[in-house]
């Protein structure tokens, strides 16, 4: 490490003298805390689990209700004859899903139960539940105000609603300046979160299948497997949403398929201590032994890891739903619904039960000294002797389909703020793919500190937003619920 006063000589270097202090004055604005019941309460995660609970009341319990109507728009029972849009109800559901299903689901639950104990999975589908409210409610505003364009394209968001949406409350100035604020905080975000983090960590799996970081057939070249993820995401790319859309409603169900798979196939094994891990789940988010600050300690770690794996309040989604080829923004709301359902009901909940059946059996297992993805590996090496080879081949899907949701959401931004010319689209890919290769090959701490902030903090215009325009969205439920699913 250079001494304090002297030029950095390394990429790693200069990232931790120029974009550490960025990082952590950042951070320690969007990450606030206050602590309370001897618990430290990250205002940032109250104010998202706080929107849920306002969407869930505001919309008289949308994420329960809906459900039912949310499967017959995907079967197409509410499909208009020639819709605007671009891609089907099930693409913008993956598409959506692709950004949300990732590594988060495999590691994040992991560091979620490692702090916070088995009761965090509670929580965490509490968190979950609460938040299909709010992607519904962003979800519609995103389809409702987006731009079609003279070409057949389409453009939305929380730019778009932000901006659109307040200028009909009289809020022009303020509508233009938080979509403005929203699309340059999504085009950095994404260059983190959805792009180097997401190829580094598909990177260290596949080094640690091959024989190891240090030693193994690809040690020290972290460069080489960031290049051909970087082609891989490229080609997707330079197709548009309608190839993103094609490639991700093959993925997503083929890397959901593939992980779920191998974790029902361990907790079958598993099956004599299912019961008593479903018990430990639900009694330890109560009484949190061990935790400091007892049930509220463990409530905010498990609502910590489920607005971090959904990104409900974060307003990404909406721009993969706007794409959707509909004439009632509420039909692309009801689908949205499915998609905390799915990321972390159903697949964080699988993967608590996969670490917390291996813990009924070693109760010395959580003890280790394994965090995040190692843990959840660990877990079904114990049982499936291949299953690192398993965890490896998910992880590096995971990190494809994030990419590559998260390249359209950035270059949504990026047309907002730069318009849509061909020059300025494809330098934005050619930019998105460099930072894929750079980061499978980098340490990531600072620059993941400071995207992480960055796409955080842009939940507080989202949802201050979408409360004011809340008596749009239940006019939008009115219009649709007057015309009804199409005969059959």
């Amino acid at each position: 490490m250079p001494e304090p006063h002297d030029p950095p000589t390394t990429l790693d270097a200069w990232i931790d003298a120029v974009v550490r202090p960025m990082a952590d004055a950042l951070s320690s604005v969007v990450f606030f805390e206050v602590t309370l019941f001897g618990v430290d309460w990250p205002l940032v995660v109250v104010w998202l689990v706080a929107g849920g609970i306002y969407f869930t009341i505001a919309l008289s319990g949308i994420n329960l209700r809906g459900l039912p109507t949310a499967l017959r728009v995907l079967r197409g029972r509410y499909d208009d004859p020639d819709p605007p849009g671009q891609v089907t109800h099930f693409q913008a559901l993956a598409t959506a899903l692709s950004g949300t299903v990732g590594i988060g689901n495999i590691g994040g639950v992991a560091v979620a139960i490692a702090a916070g104990g088995p009761g965090a999975t509670f929580w965490m589908v509490v968190a979950g539940v609460l938040g299909m409210a709010t992607k519904f409610a962003e979800c519609t505003l995103g389809v409702r105000y987006r731009r079609l364009h003279p070409d057949g394209t389409v453009s939305g968001g929380p730019m778009h609603y932000l901006e659109r949406g307040l200028a009909e409350l009289g809020l022009r100035r303020m509508g233009k300046a938080l979509g403005t604020f929203y699309a340059a905080g999504i085009v950095v975000g994404c260059l983190g979160i959805g792009n180097m983090f997401q190829s580094n960590q598909a990177a260290i799996q596949l080094k640690a299948v091959t024989g190891g970081a240090e030693t193994g057939l690809l040690a020290g070249q972290g460069w080489l497997i960031g290049i051909v993820l970087a082609i891989i995401v490229g080609l997707v790319i330079l197709g548009g949403i309608q190839s993103i859309a094609s490639v991700t409603s093959r993925l997503v169900p083929l890397m959901a398929g593939l992980y779920l798979a191998g974790a029902l196939t361990l907790l079958a094994l598993n099956a004599e201590v299912l019961p008593a891990a479903v018990l430990r789940i639900v009694t330890e988010a109560f009484t949190a032994p061990g935790i400091a600050g007892g049930m509220f300690g463990v409530m905010i770690i498990g609502f910590r890891r489920a607005v971090f794996s959904n990104e409900a309040g974060i307003g990404s989604a909406a721009i993969a739903h706007a794409a959707v080829k509909t004439k009632h923004p509420a039909t692309e709301g009801y689908v949205a619904l499915l998609e905390p359902l799915i990321d972390t009901v159903v697949v964080c909940t699988i993967t608590a039960l996969v670490i917390t059946t291996t813990a009924e059996l070693d109760p010395t297992f959580l003890s280790q000294r394994l965090e995040g993805v190692a843990l959840t590996s660990d877990a079904f090496a114990r049982r499936i002797g291949w299953s690192p080879y398993l965890i490896a081949i998910a992880a590096m899907l995971f990190g494809i389909s994030t990419m590559i949701s998260w390249a359209y959401y950035g270059l949504k931004g990026w047309t907002y703020l730069v318009g849509r010319s061909p020059t300025a689209m494809a330098g934005y890919k050619v930019v998105f793919c460099l930072f894929v290769a750079l980061g499978a090959s980098i340490n990531l701490e600072a620059v993941l500190d400071f995207s992480d902030a960055m796409v955080f903090v842009l939940c507080i215009p989202n949802l201050a937003g979408i409360i004011l325009l809340t008596p749009i969205l239940r006019r939008e439920l009115e219009r649709l619920r007057k015309r009804g699913p199409n005969p059959r």
